[in-house]
């Protein structure tokens, strides 16, 4: 059994047990989270697909770890001008595991 839920503006895939890092959600670590933007629900080869989302289903995860993800650089350049800007950017994310689909 999997679902397709939504969060933080992107898709993710998820089976119960796996670990995956979403969008930083204001939770503290070791809370339980609920995604209610379930938009299918695969279970023994039946397929549920919402519209938009799946009526009644839930994802329930447990939120392990807070953080930064590796630092990218944003630089901008003009040639011939003199003009340099150079910008360090660290994206925060939550790091959660799913515990239960509820459909």
């Amino acid at each position: 059994m999997y679902a397709i839920i939504q969060t933080g503006g992107k898709q993710y895939r998820v089976a119960e047990g796996d670990t995956l890092f979403v969008e930083k959600i204001e939770a503290n670590e070791g809370d339980v989270v609920e995604f209610d933007q379930v938009l299918t629900v695969v279970k023994d080869g039946e397929v549920v697909v919402g519209k938009p989302v799946v009526a009644g289903a839930k994802v329930t995860a447990k939120v392990e770890a807070q953080g930064k993800g590796k630092k990218i650089l944003v630089f901008k350049y003009k040639a011939k001008a003199n003009y340099r800007r150079r910008q360090g950017h660290r994206q925060p994310f939550t790091k959660v595991t799913v515990e239960k689909i509820e459909a």
